[in-house]
Order: structure tokens, then sequence, then C-alpha cells
């Protein structure tokens, strides 16, 4: 078996991985089919768990702090390799595997918390830590038990029909892997760098973390009179993020953010001269005395969240064919004919689909008593808000999968907006409102985020499993208990976060999806006017983008998160594009592309990690920035020139990479 599965490994993948099938075609993974390889043992699950919990927190700290979530796939498939080349452990490939299928779970269950969760502390409401870790572990336990039937469609039946750009980097990761542990040292070496970069800014304020065209007299004049200002976040891990998302939707995401902020806002602005009372709910400020950043606030952020809606709504139309065909593969399984050889051959092996069914019914009847007496104290009301779950989270699965499958993104934000909006509606209809029917909401959107989150981050792990010839029913199995850890450290690390910052005021941490949220359900539950034009003009935006072939999502994102953190995204693709562009050797390019990628990996990581080490250091009141510096123009010049040289070390360490890396 050794000598069996070391050779299919140094051969790496078959050469019809990443191509259509002919007829009568198949594709033999890397490991074989036939025999049994290492996968689930306490080695494997023990670092699976301790990856979910330290990228729990990681991602956690970065999501409320920019609004983007890292996908934790790649760099715990580094780890994992690196962890098993330093103990020269051999044939670890399948529990370098499983390794990854645990651990990612981090990333998936913190975007459906974070997304919504926060914007009960936003909207001073109650909420308990049953409340933040319930929702997250059956939304997580829901996502996987709807995505199971959908995966022989995803992964065997659309075999190279989808790019899967996550999971082909993390399956040449863990495939390269198995001949050497470089890949672990460059990873480890910019997390250092990285880390302490970001950390000195948070706990020493050495340099000032966000700069503006505020520092120089011209600017601020035109900050003042027209309400033009740019901004810049200096933080390392966001700069690595954008060269990961790389150049093209870094650049869809940036042209959102100007047309909201040197377009919408600066017009906003001139009409506000002639307007002598103050606009909208909880508005009592007229426009021409508001700066760039409240008019962005009460009005044209609004904007973003209808394009986000809208693109949605466009992904599950476009969906509904995979909706029917992934069903008609669930039923088949379940009342057609038992294809017993294929039951024998442990990577065409599913969780049986009477244990998926009868998971949803138990899931379904813990999320009712959860809404029951944790959440509404009402049975009509308890039902209706379960409904609404598994009825969204079922329709927008394919949504989730399908976004994942493509371009790797999850519009999971812009289908809990829609969630939101619909969920507050039918309470509403059914008697619920005010602060009682917005945590109700709040929750269902909670549960709906993590469901659509994790069933779209499951497809890329199973999709790495189908590759390299894991068993998908351990994957599934295993899936859970990475959910329960994840959903515990997250729900913690949410409570640390809001007593250490906070998310309303002077230096709260901007989550801006859960502002987004809350935006949202406040004057739908408490019978004010809600900004139903933003969203049109939103929604609007969103369906023209469309029709030219534009993402939308990507576009109405960048209208809705701050300036400031989209920039350091647009430079990070630039950077991407500049490393990957500048030999005219393609092999070479491609090997600068992909270090670069380790290195914006270790940014992430690295600054996340730390971010979460100085909130532990701030809750306990360690904290040495000296506040008069770090707000001082000096501070914001500084931050500029560190920025710079950051993103030079990018490029400079991208392009020592060689061919034969």
């Amino acid at each position: 078996m050794s000598e069996h599965q070391g050779d299919m490994i140094v051969k790496g993948l078959p050469e019809n991985a990443y191509t259509e099938l002919k007829p009568g075609e198949e594709y033999t993974p890397v490991m074989s089919p036939s025999v049994d390889v290492p996968e689930v043992n306490f080695r494997s699950v023990l670092w699976g768990l301790l990856m979910a919990v330290l990228f729990s927190g990681a991602a956690a700290y970065l999501g409320l702090k920019i609004g983007q979530v890292f996908e934790a796939a790649i760099p715990i498939a580094i780890i994992a390799v690196g962890l098993s080349t330093l103990s020269k452990r051999k044939n670890a490939l399948g529990e370098n595997i499983i390794i990854q299928s645990i651990g990612s779970t981090s990333g998936s269950v913190v975007a459906g918390a974070i997304f919504t969760i926060p914007a009960l502390y936003i909207l001073n409401l109650e909420v308990q830590f049953f409340q933040l870790f319930f929702a997250s572990l059956f939304g997580g336990f829901l996502g996987i038990l709807f995505l199971i039937p959908f995966r022989k469609y995803f992964v065997a039946e659309m075999h190279g029909k989808f790019p899967f750009p996550e999971a082909t980097a993390t399956t040449e990761v863990l495939v390269t892997g198995e001949k050497g542990g470089n890949q672990a040292k460059v990873l480890v070496l910019s997390g250092l760098v990285g880390g302490i970069y970001d950390f000195i800014i948070a706990t020493f304020g050495w340099w000032a973390e966000t700069f503006s065209t505020r520092v120089v007299e011209i600017g601020n004049t035109l900050a003042d009179k027209y309400k033009l200002v740019f901004k810049l976040n200096v933080g390392a891990a966001v700069m690595g993020l954008g060269y990961i998302v790389g150049l093209k939707f870094a650049a869809i995401i940036a042209a959102g953010s100007f047309v909201a902020w040197f377009v919408i806002i600066p017009v906003f602005a001139y009409l506000g001269d002639y307007i002598s009372v103050p606009i909208g709910a909880n508005v009592d400020v007229l426009i021409r005395n508001m700066s760039a950043e409240q008019i962005f606030g009460n009005y044209v952020r609004h904007i973003g969240i209808g394009g986000i809606a809208m693109a949605g709504l466009i992904g599950i139309i476009k969906s509904s064919g995979i909706i029917k065909s992934a069903l008609s593969l669930g039923f088949s399984e379940i009342f057609g004919k038992k294809d017993g050889d294929a039951k024998k051959i442990r990577t065409q092996r599913d969780l049986s689909m009477s244990i998926i069914a009868g998971g949803i019914v138990v899931v379904s009847i813990l999320i009712f008593l959860f809404f029951m007496f944790g959440v509404v104290d009402n049975f009509t009301h308890a039902i209706v808000g379960l409904l609404i779950v598994l009825i969204i989270s079922f329709l927008f699965t394919t949504v989730a999968a399908n976004a994942i499958a493509i371009v790797g993104t999850n519009p999971v934000s812009g289908m809990t907006l829609m969630t939101l909006i619909l969920s507050s509606l039918v309470l509403v209809w059914a008697g619920l409102s005010g602060p009682a029917g917005m945590v109700s909401a709040l929750i269902i959107g909670g549960v709906v985020c993590t469901a659509l989150s994790v069933a779209g981050a499951f497809i890329t792990d199973l999709k790495i499993g189908y590759w390299l010839g894991s068993s998908p029913y351990k994957q599934e199995k295993w899936k859970f208990l990475g959910t329960v850890v994840s959903a515990a450290t997250v729900a913690w690390v949410i409570l640390i976060l809001n007593e250490t910052y906070g998310f309303v005021g002077e230096g709260a941490l901007v989550a801006p999806q859960a502002n987004a949220m809350a935006a949202v359900i406040q004057p739908l539950m408490s019978n004010q006017p809600a900004p139903w034009m933003m969203y049109v003009a939103g929604a609007i935006f969103a369906l023209i983008l469309n029709m030219i072939n534009v993402p939308a999502l990507a576009f109405a994102l960048g209208m809705y998160i701050p300036l400031e953190l989209n920039t350091p995204i647009l430079a990070g693709g630039l950077i991407a594009h500049y490393v990957s562009t500048r030999s005219g050797d393609p092999a070479l390019n491609k090997a600068r592309k992909e270090r670069g990628t380790l290195i914006a990996s270790g940014f992430i990581a690295g600054g996340a990690l730390m971010g979460v080490i100085s909130a532990i250091l701030r809750y306990f009141d360690i904290n040495f920035v000296n506040a008069e510096w770090f707000e001082s123009h000096a501070a914001e010049i500084l931050g500029l020139v560190m920025f710079c040289g950051v993103c030079a070390y990018m490029i400079w360490d991208s392009l020592k990479a060689k061919k034969e890396e």
C-alpha cells in the first residue's frame, strides 16, 4: 500500500483532473479507490480540531474588522503538510485531507456568525452565549445535511465543468506538499512578518491604521467642502486578502467603492446644500452638515444592500436547474435501485440518504425547540421561524455551492440580507415586531447564514477529496465535530471582542455586514420608513451589471464596505497581477503567483491571529497605544510608508520563486 500510494503522489494529479471526461472515460484519483489509506485517526482529528479553534478565532477577528473572512483551507493544508514533513510521516495525504476538512469549518462557521450576530449588539439588544452557539451550531449542521445530496452532482457529474479555484489551489498544495515542506517555511516566515506588523499597529500604535488624504491641506478642503476623501487601511492582512482575491474581483469591488465615494456621496452633498430638513429614519443632521462618512452610512450604503439582495435573487434563478438535477440524484438513491458495487467503493460512499433525512428531521426539531424556548417563546412564531430557515437554506444551498465552484466566492452576505428582509416581513405579518422581532429575525438570519456558508465551503472540501481519493462519508461525519468546536470558539470570541472593542462608536470594530443587517432590520421591525428607494436603486445597479456580465455581488459589496478596506484589497490585486505577468515565461509566472499566494496566506493568518492576541491583551487592559500620536497626521504618513514597505516585501519575496518550486 505504501509503495502504491507513494507512486501515485509522485506522479501528481491525473491529466484529466481538470478537464471534462470523454464518453466512457473515468477519473481515477491520486489515492486508489481500491486501497484503504490512513485517514481518520487520533492525530488527524486532534490537529483538525486545533486548526478549527485557531482559525475560528483568527477569522472572527478579521471578519469583524474588515468584513472579509479568509478561507482557511489553503493555510491549514500547508500547515498539515508542514507537520507531516517535520515528523517525517509517510503516506499522510489522507490524514492531511481530514485535518484540512475539519479545520476549514472555522471560516465558514465564522462567516455565518459575524455577518448577523453582532447586529444584536449594534441594536442594543440582549444576547446570550447559548444564542450565539446554537445559531451557529444548528446552522452548520443544516448546511452539511442539505449539501451532501448535491455532492455527486457538483464533484462527479460536473467533473471538469466547474473550475473550483480554491479547491484546485488546496489540492495542489496537498499533492506537492508530499514532496517537501518548503511551502510551509514560506508560510511561517510571511506569517511572522504580517503578524508582527499588524500586532505593532494594534498593540503599540507605532503608526496609524488608516491613511487619508486629510493629512494635507488640499485633501482636507476637498473632504470638508466636496465630501471627496481617499482612505487606505495599511494592514498587511487586508492587502494579503486582496492578493488572493486577484485583480479582476479586487478591481470590481474597488469600482463599486469608488462609485459610492467619488460619485454618489459628492452628488448627495451637492443636493444637500439645497435641503433644509433631515432626511431618513433616526437622522437628525442636515446633509450639508454631514461628513462623507456620515452620508455613506446613512444613505449610500443602502444602495449596496439593495444590490447584494438582488444579486442573491439572480443567483437563485440561475441555479434552478441545479436544484432539479440534485434532487433527482437524491431521490433515486432513496427510492431507486441500490447499487451494491458502488457501496463497496469507499471514494463513492456518502452518508446514507436515510441518515441525511433523519438528521434533517432531528436538527429541525432542535431548531424549533431553540426558537420556542430560547428566542420567541411562542409556538406559532417558532414554527414560522423554522419554515423560513428550512426553505431559504435549501433553496440557497445550490447558489452557495455554485458560486464556490465557479469563482471561489460565496455570496452568503447578500443571501442573508434577503433572508432578513423576508423573515422580517413574515414575522411582522405573524404579529412579532419591535425588539423581540429584531432578535428573532437576526437569530433566524444567523442560522440561515451559517447553513449557507458551511454548505458553500464544504463543497470545496468534498471536491478536494474527490480529486485526491478521500472517503467522502468520513469527511461528512467528522465535519459535524469541526462545526461544534468552531461554533463554540466563535461564540466566545464574539463576546470577547464586544467587551474589548464593541461594535458601535469610536474605535469599534467595523463589522460591515452586521451593520448592514442592523440597518435593514431596524426600520422593518420598528414601524419606521425603510429606505426602499435606496434598495431599489441598488437592485437596478445589480440588474444592469448582470446584463453586461459584470459580477454584481462584488460591485455591491464594494458599495457598502468602507472605502479604506477596499483600497488595500485593490493594492493586493495589483501586486498579484504584477508578479504573475512580469516574466515572459508562463511557468515562472505561475511559480511566482503561487509563492505570492503562500505569502498572502501568511499575512492573513499571522495578522488575524495576532489581532486576536491583541484583543485579548486589551480585554485585560494591556494596551500600549499612545492615542495622541496614533491619531496624528504624522502617524498616518508613517503608516503609508510602512504599507509601501510591506507591499515591496511581498513583491520581492514573490519574485524569488523558481520554476522548480
